[in-house]
Order: structure tokens, then sequence, then C-alpha cells
């Protein structure tokens, strides 16, 4: 069994690896589009230092995958490699057939960076990394816990909007459109088949009933805790109960024939791990 799922964790990990190569092979370095990733930097690179886009990408690939595996140990390395090995070798292909379309540069841009997020977004989901500029993101986040997706987004839109001083405007701003192209991609992946949910808090002095009434009628668990009134200074108690979308209007049917006067907060939440929800995936 855990060789059957290795192998599909593999399978996942190499669809990942081809689609990011074939949106950096076929859009992204064919039209010279300054994004965010390894392929930007190395787009910028490219200016300092007279190696060919392709091998300034592969030797990234390479040595962010060295100082990821120094920095964020063992477990790290074992899940990346794959993607080290076959997405240089994923692009190397990709060049030496010289795939190539005539396409506006916008066009390029944008199915470049959706192909890119979607890969990238295929290979996170699945509890590796890609081994590109992911890497320092997720370097970041281990020591200062600020959320990966952050962190990429930022340091793909620093790599595009740098380039200005060595491109000029115009590429810039086809390479934002490339940065938001990935983040959206990565975002619908991560986000795929996930159930959204809303975390809805309920104050009232019937909490009892409407507590019975949520685990009875919606088959939902909830939690109590204490609060105190900032006006009254009274001591009240707050209901906090997680339920789909689909759910939302019962509930507040429910609350509202027990107590019309309860007072309810509902935000959508992103991610709940537990049981009776299946894990919300957000970058």
């Amino acid at each position: 069994m855990k060789i059957r799922r290795l192998a599909k964790d593999i399978a996942i990990v190499l669809l990942g690896n081809f689609i990011l190569a074939l949106g950096v092979g076929v859009f992204i370095i064919p039209f010279n589009i300054l994004t965010g990733g390894s392929a930007g930097v190395a787009i910028l690179l490219k200016v300092f230092i007279p190696l060919d886009t392709t091998t300034l990408v592969n030797g990234l690939v390479i040595g962010l995958f060295i100082l990821g595996s120094l920095t964020l140990g063992k477990s790290f390395a074992l899940k990346t490699i794959v993607s080290t090995v076959v997405f240089p070798l994923f692009l190397t292909i990709l060049s030496r057939l010289h795939l190539q379309f005539e396409l506006m540069p916008i066009l390029a841009s944008l199915y470049g960076g959706l192909l890119v997020g979607i890969g990238i977004g295929i290979v996170v989901r699945n509890g590796a990394s890609t081994g590109g500029m992911d890497i320092p993101a997720l370097i970041i986040h281990h020591y200062f816990r600020i959320p990966v997706s952050k962190v990429v987004f930022v340091i793909d839109a620093l790599t595009v909007i740098f380039g200005l001083f060595i491109y000029g405007m115009q590429p810039v701003l086809l390479g934002l459109l490339s940065v938001f192209a990935v983040s959206f991609g990565i975002d619908k992946v991560m986000s795929f088949n996930a159930r959204k949910v809303l975390a809805v808090q309920i104050i009232s002095n019937e909490y009892t009933r409407i507590n019975e009434a949520i685990i009875k009628e919606l088959d939902r668990g909830a939690t109590i805790s204490d609060a105190k009134g900032g006006f009254t200074g009274e001591d009240k108690k707050v209901i906090l109960v997680v339920v789909g979308h689909d759910e939302y209007q019962a509930l507040l049917n429910l609350i509202h024939v027990i107590d019309r006067n309860a007072f309810v907060i509902a935000s959508e939440t992103n991610e709940v791990r537990g049981e009776g929800f299946s894990y919300g995936f957000r970058m």
C-alpha cells in the first residue's frame, strides 16, 4: 500500500513538473516574458551572465535545492528531489524540441503564467516543492511564519519590477500579468474540490438551546466560550460553529426561531482541519 501511494505521489509530482516546464519552456522563455520564479530570475541574470536561459534556470533549481536541503532538512529534500531532477530534464527536452508558436506576447504571458501556476499548485498540494523560487518562500515561512503564498507573490512581483531598470516598462507590465496568472493558477488548483465553509459566532442568552439545536438539527459540533460585554460589562457566552455555505441559511433560521435578538457574525474560512470537514487547501 505504501509503495502504491509513493508511486501515485511521484506520478503527481511528475505531472506538475511537466506542466510547469511546458509553461516555462514553451511560453515564458521563448517570448522572453519577464516573470517571477526561477525563469524570471534567469531572464534577469542573462543580462549579466553570458549563458543561455535554460542553463541558468537549471543552475538556479539545483542551487536552491541545495540551499533548501541545508535549511529545511532531510524531509524537504526527499519530497523535492524528484522536482529538482525532472524539471530541468523536462525543460531541456522541451527547449530542444523548439516548439514555437506565433502568439501575441500578452497571450504568452497569460497562458505561460497560468500553466506555471497550475504546475506549482499540483506539486505543492501533493506536499512537495517544485525546487524553484518557492524554496526561499518556504525558508522565510519556516523562520518567520509568513504565509508561503504571500512570500511567493512578493518575490515574483519584486523580480518583475526590478526588470524595469533593465528592460523598460512594457516587459514589466507583461511580466506582472504573468505573475497574477501564476497566482490565479496556484489558487485554483489548491482550492479545487475544497469545501467553502463559514466560521459563525453567535452571542445569545439562549446559547444552551441554540447549541443543542445545532447539534440535533445540523449535526454539527460547536464550541462555547466566555466573553464580557464591552458596553454592559455583563458576562456572555459565545458559540463558535463551522458550517458550509449550503447550511448557513438553515443555521440562521434555527437561531431566529430560538432568539431573534441573537448577535451573529459569519466569516469565510480558508482552511478547516478536523472531523466532519475535508482540508481546505490554500496557498
